[in-house]
Parts: C-alpha cells; sequence; structure tokens
C-alpha cells in the first residue's frame, strides 16, 4: 500500500508539472523504492517436544521486538496532512539513535530555530548529492517527528515536526530532474514555474485534491536573492512555501484542524514564513 501511494505521488507530481510549465518539458522516470511486509507466524511455538518451553521463549521474545517495531512504524506512518493518534506523545530527537538535532536553545521570545543538520541522512535515492541545508523557526514546544522510508508521505518527506495541541509541519524535499530534464544543478523556483503553476501542479500533492477555488492568498518573496513562493490554502488548512535550490525543490508546508487554526494562526503563519534555504 505504501509503495502504491507514492508511486501515484510521483506519476501525479510528473503529469501536472509536464502539464503546468511546459509541455515540451522531458520529464525524467525515477524508480520507486519496494516495501517489503514482514509475517509474525503464529505456530512458532507448535512443536511438542523437550525444547518446547525454550521454544516458546524464544518465539515470545521475537513476537514482542517484532511487535514493537510493528508498532513503531505504525506511528510514524502517515498521510500528509495528519498522524494516527494526534494525541501521541511527539519522539524528541536527542532520543532517537542515529538522529542528530538540529534545535537551537530558546531565544528571549520562547522560539527554537531548526537547521538540518549536515549530518542528516535522508531517504532521498542512491546518488544524491549533499543536501543544502534549510532552517524554520517554532516555538518552544514543537518536536521533531520520526520519519522512516516506510512513511506513506514517499521518500521526499524529509522531515516532520508537531506539537499535538497546535499544528504539524512536513518539509518535501525532491529533485528537479524528476520534473524536467532542462533545470539545471542550479534551480531556482523561477525557472519550475510561476506560483499559479507551481501551486496547480503541487498543491494536490500536498493537500491530496485539486487546489482550484481553495487558495486563500499567494505571495512572493524575496530572501538573501533567493525567491520564495508562499500560499494559503483552505480547505484544508496549510501554508505553503516553497523554493529551489541545488538541484532539489522544497516544499515547506504548515497545517493544523480548524481549532488550531483558530486559536495559533499567528503562530503558524510565523512558522511558515520562517523557512529557509541556507
Amino acid at each position: 500500500m505504501g509503495t502504491f501511494v507514492y508511486s501515484s505521488s510521483c506519476l501525479s507530481w510528473k503529469n501536472n508539472l509536464s502539464r503546468q510549465v511546459n509541455p515540451s518539458h522531458h520529464v525524467v522516470p525515477r524508480g520507486v523504492p519496494e516495501k517489503g511486509c514482514s509475517r509474525i507466524k503464529a505456530a512458532a511455538c507448535s512443536k511438542e517436544d523437550v525444547t518446547v518451553n525454550r521454544d516458546c521463549e524464544k518465539s515470545a521474545g521475537s513476537l514482542n521486538r517484532r511487535s514493537a517495531i510493528v508498532s513503531g512504524a505504525s506511528l510514524i506512518s502517515s498521510v500528509l496532512l495528519g498522524f494516527p493518534g494526534e494525541g501521541s506523545a511527539v519522539v524528541k530527537q536527542g532520543l532517537l539513535a542515529g538522529r542528530v538535532p538540529g534545535l537551537s536553545e530558546p531565544d528571549e521570545e520562547g522560539w527554537r530555530t531548526y537547521r538540518r543538520p549536515d549530518e542528516k541522512s535522508g531517504g532521498h535515492g542512491v546518488g544524491w548529492s549533499p543536501m543544502i541545508p534549510y532552517t524554520f523557526s517554532v516555538p518552544d514546544n514543537w518536536e521533531e517527528v520520526p520519519v522512516s522510508i516506510a512513511d506513506l508521505g514517499g521518500t521526499e518527506i524529509d522531515l516532520r515536526f508537531a506539537n499535538p495541541k497546535e499544528g504539524r509541519i512536513f518539509v518535501i524535499v525532491a529533485p528537479v530532474k524528476r520534473f524536467s530534464d532542462d533545470i539545471g544543478e542550479e534551480a531556482t523556483i523561477e525557472q519550475i514555474g510561476p506560483p499559479d503553476k507551481v501551486i496547480s501542479a503541487f498543491g494536490p500533492e500536498v493537500i491530496g485534491e485539486n487546489v482550484e477555488g481553495k487558495v486563500l492568498r499567494s505571495e512572493v518573496a524575496k530572501h538573501l536573492g533567493r525567491t520564495y513562493y508562499q500560499f494559503e490554502l483552505e480547505p484544508p488548512h496549510v501554508m505553503i512555501t516553497a523554493t529551489a535550490a541545488g538541484n532539489r525543490l522544497y516544499l515547506f508546508n504548515v497545517t493544523g484542524n480548524g481549532l488550531q487554526w483558530k486559536r495559533y494562526y499567528k503562530d503558524l503563519r510565523k512558522i511558515a514564513e520562517s523557512f529557509r534555504v541556507v
């Protein structure tokens, strides 16, 4: 199922952009990673011999370990705009093996800046060049949520952040060569397309449906020479910041339910507008 969703997403992105940006652009196909499914055999303890107790103990231990793995995968696998069980505790970066914390200490206003660590790996496929880091700011009570290659959002999901009471963030990083072989290694968002074509091409991949009639706000901002397209959509409630750097497209997405949007809109917009590729 996860592979099917990701494959559909990739094809949709390529089809949307090829229609929106330039009909003459040749879309470069890309392979989709396969995902295996584990099975727990219920008959592990069914043998009747002198070692039955020992075998059952081993099987029970294996079952507990596998159950923990399956449970963990269920927790971190989610669709783009939400997580199953929003009340679940957010896992802190420092508790995850192999993860490198990227959050600064809180400033005088209680906000922290996240910078993607240079050492952080990502499920972006073999042969990808080093990623240009990005930063954004969040209130002190937001934390990183684990992302795995099993994420239903696909391997382009580079990062998730959340506060169960306030909202969610997910960052999509995709190779520009997937969309057109006419874009070089120093891509700009303007090369990918103007704001209306970019949101028409990529908005459906963020919200899961056509964006026609849903774009409440569209703005263009420049920071240190880089252009950012900023969009606000409703429904569902989501703010999208899009830019390009190196050979990648970055989509920074901030979302929340209706109550979160009403109570924390000011903070959610501040988060959305803080995104920078550095």
